[in-house]
Formats: C-alpha cells, sequence, structure tokens
C-alpha cells in the first residue's frame, strides 16, 4: 500500500483506585472525560518492559536501535531477559518492574516488549496513583490490550495500539516497505502527528460517517475482561478489534458475548481489523466467514462498520491512539479513519 496514500503524515498493589466504586456504579453513559498524555520530544526517556511474555536482550537490540535514531533515550527494564515459563518474569518482578517506569517521572513513555499472555495476572497489582497524575504513553497490543482497555475504562488515559519491540526489523535498510510504514507510525503517534489512514473498500462494509473516542484491541481479551473493573464502556464509542488463532465457532461467539452484553448496541461505528482463523476441523466446518458472524450481529444498528482495517497479527498493524476523538467515513470509494 502506498504510504503517501495510506499514512498521513499504579495505588499500593492489590488496593483499588480511591473512587473507583463511584466509577464502577456509574451509568454505561458515562466514561472518564479523555486524558492525553504529553507527546514526546527528542531526549526523552522511553522505558522497556515484559508484563506478558519473556524476551531477551538482544532480541529487542533492533527497537533500541531505532528509536535511539528517533532521538529518544532507552531505559531497560529488570525484566528484559527474565523468564518464568511463558512470562518475563514472576507476576511479582513484571508488576514490580511497570510499576517502576510508572513512577518514574523520567521516563515519558513505556513500550511493552512484546504480547503473549500474563498482563492480567498483575493488572490488579498496579499503582495507577501517579500516572493518573502525570499520564504517559503506553504502547502495545494483543495481550497489552488488558492495559488499554483498564486505563480507559477508570482514567481515561490515553493509550498506543501498536507493534511492539519484537516487530521491528533487524536491517532496516532492507525491511519491506510496510514494515517500515507501521514502525514509523509508532514514532509518529508519539511525537504528535495526527493519525490519518485511508485504507481500500471491502464490498460487505456499512456504509456511514461517525466521531467517537477510539477503543479496543484484540477480542479475545475484550470478551475476557467483561464483568471486571477493566471492562469497556462502548456508549459512542468506535470500536477496533482484531484476533489470532481462533476457530470460527470461538470468533462467533465471542461477538454474541459482545452483542449480549450490549457492548454493540450504542457503538458510534465498528471497525474489524485482521483476524487469523483455525481452520475448521474436517467434518466440523463453521460455514460462516468472520464477515457474516460480524454483520448478523450489528444487522439492526445503523452505524458504520468496515472490514479489513490494517491492525492485529500481521505486517500491516498500524499504530492507533486509544483514548482519543477520531473521525470514521466509511463510503463505496474509501474508508478513511482520522484523529480530530
Amino acid at each position: 500500500m502506498n504510504r503517501k496514500h495510506f499514512l498521513s503524515s499504579f495505588l499500593l498493589p492489590g488496593l483499588p483506585f480511591p473512587g473507583f466504586s463511584a466509577l464502577a456504579n456509574e451509568g454505561e453513559n458515562e466514561s472518564p472525560a479523555p486524558v492525553l498524555p504529553r507527546y514526546l520530544k527528542p531526549g526523552d526517556t522511553i522505558g522497556i518492559t515484559c508484563p506478558a511474555g519473556f524476551i531477551t536482550l538482544p532480541e529487542i537490540q533492533p527497537a533500541m536501535v531505532q528509536m535511539v535514531e528517533w532521538g529518544f533515550n532507552i531505559r531497560v527494564g529488570d525484566t528484559v531477559g527474565m523468564r518464568d515459563c511463558t512470562f518475563g518474569g514472576t507476576d511479582e518482578e513484571r508488576a514490580k518492574d511497570l510499576q517502576q517506569m510508572i513512577d518514574d517521572p523520567k521516563v515519558k513513555a513505556i513500550m511493552c516488549a512484546r504480547g503473549g499472555y500474563g498482563f492480567v495476572r498483575i493488572i490488579d497489582k498496579l499503582n495507577f496513583t501517579k500516572l493518573a497524575a502525570h499520564p504517559k504513553w503506553i504502547i502495545g497490543f494483543s495481550d497489552i490490550t488488558v492495559l488499554h482497555c483498564h486505563l480507559n475504562r477508570n482514567f481515561g488515559i490515553a493509550s498506543i495500539h501498536s507493534k511492539m519491540c519484537n516487530s521491528f526489523p533487524d536491517d532496516w535498510n532492507k525491511a519491506e516497505p510496510i514494515q517500515i510504514e507501521t514502525i514509523l507510525s509508532i514514532k509518529q503517534a508519539l511525537t504528535g502527528e495526527k493519525m490519518k489512514y485511508t485504507v481500500p473498500v471491502n464490498p460487505l462494509n456499512k456504509p456511514g460517517k461517525a466521531e467517537g473516542v477510539l477503543i479496543g484491541g484484540n477480542l479475545k481479551i475484550i470478551e475476557t475482561l467483561a464483568g471486571t473493573r477493566s471492562e469497556l464502556r462502548t456508549t459512542n464509542k468506535i470500536l477496533f478489534v482484531e484476533d489470532t488463532g481462533e476457530y470460527l465457532y470461538s470468533i462467533d461467539r465471542m461477538f454474541w458475548n459482545l452483542k449480549r452484553t450490549g457492548k454493540l448496541e450504542k457503538l458510534a461505528a465498528l471497525i474489524v481489523g485482521g483476524f487469523k482463523v483455525k481452520p475448521d476441523d474436517p467434518g466440523e466446518e463453521f460455514g460462516r466467514s468472520v464477515q457474516d458472524i460480524v454483520l448478523e450481529k450489528v444487522k439492526d444498528y445503523n452505524y458504520p462498520v468496515c472490514f479489513d482495517f490494517p491492525i492485529g497479527h500481521q505486517r500491516n498493524n498500524f499504530a492507533l491512539k486509544c483514548g482519543v476523538v477520531h473521525r470514521l467515513t466509511v463510503t463505496g470509494e474509501q474508508v478513511m479513519l482520522r484523529e480530530i
């Protein structure tokens, strides 16, 4: 995809945030007002930590080199190189490392080194008091959806849904254009560029225009957060979803969860990103596509819906600012999502 057409340019551990009980009892229409962290400038420090899966120091070197070339300093967290089975250290070690990044005023943004699984195990151990007082950008996707949802639900703090350290190319000069573009979109988001994406039309899109705060992430994570303190409020929001490694019947079940819990009813718009689907077992074919599944659930609603948006577990996974107001325009000629 041609870039010029595609891009515009943590409270004591275990204790609830003061006033949370009131927040939890608010009506579905009420959410914290959007809070925008300060954008980064040259010389600012980005911390790298492993709140979910493990990663080694050599594996994050390409990301470190590139972010230094962008003009930023890097602080490597203690959990980089740690391993406890599939996790980047024990729950206590991962929570402590992230907490230090949150509380350190010299760290202006935090990049999660990779996804995997594990953030839900530490989310309630974190103290967000200093982050609420001095918001900073937190970057990641997949399992990091836990944090995107928690920040939006409880504090309204914007965050960046994007690739992480494990997706930076080893050799920038040999990287494919789409890989370079997606990585550069992280820099653009961090430094305050207004994000704007124009994508090809899927004939199954539902046309329309909408404005609202952009929220979302991994569909399975969003489903499993239902009923918790991190559950998303979706009224008047633009919701985006993506997933990987799921059977079609499981995707159908997740969308039924969104519908039955009311998360689809009052949306401003729905954006469907990449879905890497597991092949059906022989003789157990589900017989419906992802598009069929979605359209069945939203047939009674009038908001715009678009498919094949470039987010997810794929090379064309571009940065999105969660918690920031966007405008989505879906027509027969183009789909455009722009920050406003």
